[in-house]
């Protein structure tokens, strides 16, 4: 909806009745009476002052019903106005209904689903299972695992393979040849988010992308983010070059030779976006710039704040000629600017387009073959509302326009629009028609709260972490690495990164092995000692003296082959992890077989648990809010490859035994 009026940042003054003949002026508030919620709590942006936002919060699992956020008016009114019933309240997160399995049953049956919910799938006679046989309700309002599917197990004259309903969505369409087209609709309540059709093509595969339907409060993890984003974003800037560089994924991002790539950045500083959103988002856009920049990419940026009013940061068309912007001015540019500087509080969401629009103009203006090869993403951060300056899908298809050059399929590559839905009411229905649609891609994300820790490791010295080496790349600073030790969150900085020489996951392309992680091992050399504790110690590591004493093996003559017999002396290994359990709130440990009572000391943890390899758990993040925050269960998906420590001790000698440094080294034994 548009509105002629420009809102103002500070609070409004109306004119109040007569006070001894005289106008005056007084400020108008909102009042918190009634406000209240049960289960939770709320926050305010500015007070009860005009423009403030009210935001209910909730305890993990559960949201704010019926309103998430409410607007102090200049009436001094809230919208949406509070009422008697239904009661504002925390209820608990619901997942979408997966009864809609065909050719198969859902057990159990119920109305609701709830958080912890589980679910199990069976096939008919004659119908084999696709995706996951049993499904557990999360806290985010999605199913775990895969959409299951009941196929025929004879195909028949299917050209594609079914492609299964989604949770909480109906198909129209039961057929799967050439040109068969298969439409989707969402139950009441829930938003559609993917492809409302799908056609299936001669080579096999489906139009568009799987179609799901999310509630109001479902939110993508930090790791499904990462996942996506960082996989269309690749695909997007995958563009036959003669450079290419690999990343810690093995995935390519390179740039052709006479091409150019811009990448245009917006983000959402209205009053329905709180400072710590904000933040968010800029940290945000400052690790994509130094991540790109790590790379053989030099883009063009063009980055903008919008309101009801458009703050440009960097100008793209300062990118051209010798008087390039260095990124150290961008990032200081972005550092600079102050949330609270904010002159105004409407929300303009069509004006950012139309500037990313004009900018591509003066370009195509200027040089229209240069244009014809330059490759465009933009990204915005916003929760989709405006209130100013109309809808924004028409300069969105003229910027579709602009870069397709009525030649869509052929040019289609040449464009991506992301958004990240941040704030605490975001309007899915609006975003959905600005985001680029391409098989297999995603470019809408919801994210809700929370930082990824894209590794983990292992602290096995004072002085030293040792993780996976596909965690970084050789061209990785140690000054971009964050490291959070323990559960009390101690932060150090990294002052080396040192990746196993021989780790190369492209070695064994040539033998048709795309990914190869034999030496996948990294040792993270600290800025400063760590402080042992009773919370925070090192584990054992192989072939050291210190392991030879945690395991009671005594002697000069001590070798590594002993403790690699002692350790690993079935071709099958039965080892214990010390998790913790949600449901019982309790620490559970079975059996451990590498275990054994010695008492407490610096060198090694106190169980004397021996780390014998490095495994990747990289698939999920089964402790998003730390050890004590387990949201779900390890499961056959959650692991993927390991690494024996056994056969690397020389690369941890070299580091962790070395006696000519400032750090106390490991005693490794002499054979």
């Amino acid at each position: 909806m548009e509105f002629s009026v420009l809102w103002r940042l500070s609070a409004v003054l109306l004119l109040c009745p007569l006070y001894m003949g005289v106008g005056v002026l007084c400020e108008v508030t909102c009042s918190e009476e009634g406000m209240g919620m049960e289960g939770g709590h709320y926050t305010l942006t500015k007070q009860l002052e005009y423009g403030s936002i009210l935001i209910y919060h909730c305890p993990d699992g559960y949201y704010p019903f019926p309103a998430l956020t409410r607007s102090c008016l200049k009436s001094g009114t809230w919208k949406p106005a509070p009422r008697r019933r239904p009661i504002q309240q925390c209820r608990m997160v619901e997942c979408p209904n997966p009864l809609g399995l065909e050719s198969g049953s859902v057990l159990p049956v119920q109305s609701q689903y709830f958080v912890n919910n589980k679910t199990t799938y069976e096939c008919y006679s004659g119908y084999s299972l696709r995706g996951s046989a049993s499904r557990v309700c999360q806290s985010h309002g999605k199913w775990s695992g895969g959409t299951p599917i009941c196929s025929r197990d004879s195909g028949g004259e299917d050209r594609c393979a079914d492609p299964g309903i989604p949770a909480g969505a109906r198909r129209s369409g039961s057929s799967f040849g050439i040109d068969d087209e298969l439409t989707y609709r969402c139950d009441d309540g829930l938003n559609l988010l993917g492809s409302k059709t799908r056609v299936c093509q001669e080579s096999g595969q489906w139009t568009g992308t799987e179609p799901s339907c999310y509630y109001k409060h479902t939110y993508d993890t930090a790791l499904e983010i990462t996942e996506a984003f960082g996989s269309a974003i690749r695909e997007s800037l995958q563009l036959a070059a003669p450079i290419d560089d690999t990343d810690q994924e093995g995935k390519k991002i390179t740039i052709d030779k006479a091409g150019k790539l811009n990448i245009y950045i917006a983000m959402d500083i209205s009053d329905s976006i709180e400072e710590k959103e904000f933040d968010k988002a800029r940290n945000a856009v400052k690790k994509l710039i130094t991540k790109v920049s790590s790379f053989s990419v030099s883009p063009n940026y063009e980055i903008l704040f919008f309101a009801s009013d458009v703050l440009e940061v960097v100008n793209i068309i300062d990118f051209s000629g010798e008087n390039r912007k260095p990124l150290e001015e961008v990032l200081a540019n972005l550092d600079n600017f102050k949330y609270d500087a904010r002159d105004n509080v409407g929300t303009n969401l069509n004006l950012a387009f139309r500037t990313i629009l004009e900018r591509m103009a003066i370009q195509k203006q200027r040089n229209e073959t240069l244009f014809k090869e330059v490759y465009h993403v933009l990204i915005f951060f916003t929760d989709g509302a405006y209130n100013m300056g109309g809808s924004p899908e028409n300069t969105v298809a003229k910027i579709r326009e602009a870069v397709h050059m009525n030649k869509k399929e052929e040019r289609d590559k040449y464009l991506d629009i992301y958004v990240f839905g941040v704030g605490s009411e975001i309007f899915d229905e609006d975003i959905m028609p600005l985001v680029t649609k391409r098989d297999g891609e995603k470019h809408y994300f919801k994210h809700e709260d929370g930082i990824i820790s894209k590794c983990m490791g292992s602290l096995v010295s004072r002085r030293f972490i040792l993780t996976a080496a596909h965690c970084f790349k050789f061209a990785d600073k140690p000054d971009k690495i964050r490291v959070t030790i323990g559960k009390l969150q101690v932060v150090n900085g990294a002052s080396r990164i040192i990746l196993h020489p021989d780790y190369n996951i492209r070695g064994k392309e040539k033998d048709g092995i795309k990914e190869f992680y034999d030496y996948d091992v990294a040792l993270i050399q600290l800025e400063k000692d760590v402080d042992i504790s009773i919370n925070i110690r090192p584990i054992c590591i192989p072939c050291t003296k210190e392991t030879s004493g945690a395991l009671r093996l005594v002697g000069e003559a001590t070798t590594c082959k002993q403790q690699e017999q002692l350790l690993l002396k079935n071709p099958i290994e039965e080892v214990s992890f010390i998790s913790f359990d949600k449901k019982d709130q309790m620490d559970q440990r079975s059996d451990a077989k590498l275990k054994l009572e010695v008492q407490l000391r610096d060198s090694c943890i106190r169980l004397a648990a021996t780390q014998v390899g490095v495994i990747s758990w990289g698939t999920k993040d089964l402790c998003p809010g730390g050890s004590s925050d387990v949201q779900q269960e390890s499961d056959d998906e959650s692991r993927d490859f390991h690494i024996n420590l056994f056969k690397v001790v020389p690369f941890l000698k070299k580091y962790l035994g070395d006696e000519s440094q400032d750090y106390e080294p490991l005693q490794f034994l002499d054979k």
